[in-house]
């Protein structure tokens, strides 16, 4: 049966019943659907699910896997079934995986392997893991400029147990091990068996140091078009490659985490953490906003001066709106990201939704009380008007941020079943929505506690 026909009620339905269906069910399935799929599991199901596999399967699931499942699963194997797991990966992965075990497992693990590929793996650990060295893989093939293609066929088919050829060809080295040219794949099927690779090759492939940035990396493969880019050492011999692959994770993991900064998630997977880190991760962004309203508040007060208390409050508006509008802005780029990128399914629609507007009421009550706190201690002395009047503050911020949570999943949720693209309803919508609502909510809160409103101001 094709492996599109399976789905994630499937895979729930088959982890009630008995093993043989599960079994037979997950031999249908994709590597990387399975993936996303075990992730959304609790640990039990995903367990069940995971000790399913043969080993073929669950080597294929740990290459498309995450870091946050990634980190679930290998902690818990033991040294003789990463072995196992370990002897089917290319070694870029099998350092990534490692990394996760404990110090003296993985240690275990690498005197049991073959000790090339130890040597491989402590090579690659050496260097910084967003560098080219840290993301390349050793398995390349390479052979001297005067080789035959015929002879190089010969020896490709010849080793089995070679590692798949992710660069899609091999490299041309001198005898110094320095890259000298490429042959691709279509290039040795095609070309007379009797020509030398000197005679076929790309001459001076593109390269790249082993301590370069990994976005240096992936800009010079989209540069140069190539399958795979050579990374060389301090005298220029080949250490390994980087594939094309590899720099299209590396272009989407930097980008991520680069729009994931600009509004304070840095998470690559943010809609499956708890709360209480989306409101650790989020809330130094807040303090800041919360400081630079306050800030501005009293900036307006010296060039303004104090009329009334009504236009005292007004001061505080643009610490609202900023607020809320972040906290919106943030909700929004979660789902936006998430419904582009398929990580929140059908399923998980409504709990993704309730867990952003929880995360945005829990942020809105902190940076509330904390405007509470420095409107009553700034605004006059600490009597019980100058409270009232920092109460009243505090509880327009917190009602109006869980207000602008709510739309900042409201918005984008509805685009998307309207057939709309919420990367780009969201954006003017939200902004449009935060800024009214959040006016009104505060104005509301600020005339029921401070009395004012309404014509009354003058």
């Amino acid at each position: 049966m094709p492996p599109e026909t399976v789905t994630p009620d499937e895979l729930r339905q088959a982890l009630e019943g008995p093993g043989e269906e599960l079994r037979a069910l997950l031999q249908r399935a994709r590597p990387a659907d399975l993936a996303e799929w075990l992730q959304a599991l609790e640990d039990g199901a995903m367990w069940r699910a995971f000790d399913h596999l043969d080993t073929e399967q669950q080597s294929a699931l740990l290459e498309y896997a995450g870091e946050e499942l990634r980190s679930r699963i290998v902690p818990r194997l033991s040294s003789p079934r990463l072995v196992e797991l370990v002897d089917e990966l290319p070694t870029d992965e099998v350092v990534d995986i490692l990394a996760l075990a404990p110090e003296p497992v993985a240690e275990d693990v690498l005197r049991r392997v073959d000790t090339d590929v130890a040597a491989d793996v402590r090579e690659l650990s050496s260097y910084p893991a967003d560098s080219a060295g840290g993301i390349m893989t050793t398995d390349v093939d390479v052979y001297p400029s005067e080789a035959r293609v015929g002879d190089v066929l010969k020896a490709l088919r010849k080793d089995e147990d070679a590692p798949s050829n992710e660069a899609a060809g091999v490299f041309v080295v001198d005898a110094l091990g320095r890259p000298l040219g490429f042959v691709s794949d279509r290039v040795l099927l095609t070309t007379p068996i009797h020509q030398t690779l000197a005679e076929v090759m790309e001459p001076d492939p593109p390269r790249i140091a082993a301590d370069a940035d990994q976005e240096q990396v992936a800009q010079q493969i989209a540069k140069y078009g190539v399958s795979a880019l050579a990374v060389v050492g301090a005298r220029g011999e080949l250490l390994g490659v980087v594939t094309a692959d590899d720099a299209l994770e590396v272009i989407e993991e930097e980008a991520e985490e680069d729009f994931g900064k600009l509004v304070g998630v840095s998470e690559r997977q943010p809609t499956r953490l708890p709360v209480w880190r989306r409101v650790a991760q989020r809330l130094p962004l807040m303090g800041l906003t919360v400081l630079g309203g306050m800030t501005t508040a009293h900036i307006l007060d010296w060039a303004l001066g104090s009329v009334d208390e009504a236009h005292d409050a007004l001061r505080y508006v643009p610490t609202v709106l900023g607020l809320a509008g972040n906290v919106g802005l943030q909700s929004s780029t979660v789902l936006v990201r998430g419904l582009a990128t398929g990580e929140i399914e059908s399923d998980r629609r409504s709990s993704v939704f309730a867990k952003e507007v929880l995360t945005g009421s829990v942020i809105g009550v902190l940076c509330g009380a904390a405007t509470l706190l420095i409107a009553a201690l700034t605004e006059g002395s600490p009597s019980a008007p100058a409270w009232s009047f920092g109460l009243a503050m505090g509880m327009a911020i917190a009602i109006a941020v869980a207000w602008s949570a709510f739309l900042g999943c409201l918005v984008p949720s509805t685009s998307d079943r309207l057939g709309f693209d919420p990367a780009i309803v969201s954006g003017p919508f939200l902004t449009a929505l935060s800024d009214v609502s959040g006016t009104g909510i505060f104005m509301l809160v600020a005339h029921a506690l401070l009395g004012f409103g309404q014509g009354s101001a003058g």
